[in-house]
């Protein structure tokens, strides 16, 4: 017992010393006073894994396909505007895309950078919604360990980013990585329209191959950091390079199981967020049962609107 004391104790100390270190820009910003209500929404969103599937198991699954639309599309405005403020703003500060130590000061550019890394981690929390979708469509198949490794991971771990270190190297990964997910959310956005765009999606997996050479380059990127010895933490360096390997084994492992292992569909579906081809538009599903009247067999549908 007076180990585990111990072992909280010296843990609270060393939170209360890396406050200390952490940057006082974003201090007073919405989420990161303290990670309480980082972690809570966490722990949340953990829960409403559990709870959501047994909720729906007896219930009709819901098409949403007008709200796919609209937070498909608004992801990808937010998205284009992390990127581009990234893009813009470390433009305007001169930043090296090989080595950038963090500017802690007030410069206009630097808090630009700082903000938009702000935003790109209030976005990670707005993904936590790409989960709710899935189970209240009942598309419990495609809340893979993946998908939860990724949604948790990253919404904790760019918190620690933005407390301690938002601007220099870390806006490589943000900016390339909101790029990235402008064409995931347009793909998912486009697939909710309808079955008629569907031909338009060939390019699906090519977005898994891109995600795949986003780690490769993330890692190639920090390892030349460490090498150079460049001025970033080099613990989150190398923390960077771990993390990205975990990707790059589970990105490989759902390409070759969803490219190379299933034979391919003539015309693409929706494995995310989008709707499959057997959805009706405006948003209805529809479902057909079998009425007897008079001795005669009929058919019924029944309608669920979103």
């Amino acid at each position: 017992m007076d180990t585990v004391l111990h072992l909280i104790n010296d843990t609270k100390e060393f939170y209360k010393w890396s406050l200390t270190i952490a940057d006082k820009r974003v201090e007073q910003w919405p989420m990161m006073s303290s990670p309480l209500p980082t972690l809570g929404f966490s722990v949340l969103y953990l829960l409403f894994l559990w709870a959501g599937p047994r909720y729906m198991q007896h219930r009709e699954a819901f098409t949403l396909r007008k709200t796919l639309i609209i937070y498909n599309f608004s992801m990808v405005l937010l998205n284009f505007y992390i990127c581009k403020e990234l893009l813009l703003g470390s433009r305007a500060a001169g930043y090296s895309y090989l080595c950038q130590p963090v500017n802690y000061s007030n410069d206009v550019n630097e808090v630009r950078i700082a903000s938009a890394l702000w935003w790109y981690y209030i976005s990670k929390g707005v993904e936590f919604l790409d989960t709710v979708f899935f189970i209240m469509r009942k598309k419990f198949n495609q809340i893979s360990f993946l998908h939860v490794y990724h949604h948790c991971t990253m919404f904790i771990l760019w918190w620690i980013g933005v407390k301690w270190v938002p601007g220099g190297q870390s806006f490589f990964g943000a900016t390339i990585n909101s790029g990235i997910h402008v064409l995931m959310y347009s793909y998912y956005g486009l697939a909710a329209v309808g079955p008629h765009m569907h031909k338009y999606l060939w390019w699906k997996k090519y977005l898994t191959i891109i995600q795949m050479i986003q780690f490769h380059v993330t890692i190639g990127h920090a390892a030349h950091s460490l090498y150079s010895g460049c001025p970033f933490p080099a613990w989150m360096q190398w923390a960077l390079i771990a993390y990205a390997i975990t990707f790059i084994i589970l990105f490989a492992n759902f390409y070759y199981q969803t490219y190379r292992l299933r034979p391919r569909s003539k015309s693409p579906k929706s494995t995310c967020n989008g709707v499959p081809e057997s959805s009706t538009p405006n948003g209805s599903v529809r479902s057909v049962e079998h009425v007897e009247e008079n001795g005669k067999k009929h058919k019924k549908e029944r309608i669920k609107r979103e």
